[in-house]
């Protein structure tokens, strides 16, 4: 047997899958009910409901536009992170939040003698079948299982040294760190393990501004790239920061 059929399929999972779910379920509940009740009656009263299927559609829309990303648009949007770095082959490299490794095994495919690490807590609510075992089968389908490394590390407080890494990368991870001194915490970090010369490339579909006020003021050189609007959703804004 071939690898692929020993081992499973590669697997990036879906992305914020409970969130899909139930905008779908009551989208199209909440459509359901509005045809068939087009009108309510209240006490003496009778209230027309037909304008709530624009909810109704609204959710079911935005739930297929995050599973589209999910399946489609975020390899897409790891190649457009990715090419915001001019690859040498040897860079150290970190992804912050790794999840299943899409980006840690992207930047793996660009190193020939570097090595790619990616650490998560590995949160399943944040991506379907989230673990590090998962992240490593894929590294072995992908054919680059020597050249990356998986850990459990937190982005608030990493075990490396300082100035350890090339490029850290980091997609859709810090939002999810809900209170602002955390989130600055993790931005100290990152510049912590970050080489003098080294480039930072962070996506995030919220707080990208309060990221990179962080980083300014750090004395970092920092840059935002528009969103695309077509392949991610909700729509991913990256900063790049250089550390000059």
């Amino acid at each position: 047997m071939n690898q692929g059929t020993t081992m499973g399929k590669i697997n990036y999972g879906v992305d914020a899958p409970n969130v899909i779910r139930y905008l779908i379920f009551f989208g199209i509940l909440l459509i359901v009910l509005v045809l068939i009740f087009p009108v309510v009656k209240m006490g003496g009263a009778e209230v027309d409901t037909r304008g709530f299927i624009w909810s109704g559609l609204c959710c079911v829309v935005t739930g297929c536009l995050m599973l589209f990303y999910s399946l489609k648009g975020k390899y897409y949007h790891r190649d457009r992170m990715l090419g915001m770095i001019n690859w040498e082959g040897d860079e150290q490299v970190l992804d912050v939040g790794t999840g299943l490794g899409l980006l840690m095994i992207g930047a793996a495919k660009k190193l020939t003698t570097g090595k790619s690490v990616g650490i998560d807590v590995w949160n399943e609510t944040d991506l379907s079948h989230n673990n590090q075992d998962n992240a490593m089968k894929n590294a072995t389908l992908e054919g680059v299982a020597a050249k990356v490394e998986v850990l459990n590390e937190n982005a608030m407080k990493m075990s490396f040294a300082d100035e350890t890494f090339d490029v850290v990368l980091s997609n859709l991870c810090i939002h999810n760190i809900y209170d602002k001194p955390g989130r600055l915490q993790a931005c100290l970090e990152i510049d912590r393990v970050l080489k003098k010369g080294g480039t930072a490339v962070i996506s995030d579909f919220r707080h990208i501004q309060e990221y990179k006020y962080n980083f300014t003021n750090m004395g970092l050189d920092t840059k935002i790239m528009g969103a695309n609007y077509l392949m991610a959703f909700p729509p991913l804004n990256v900063l790049v920061v250089s550390k000059k």
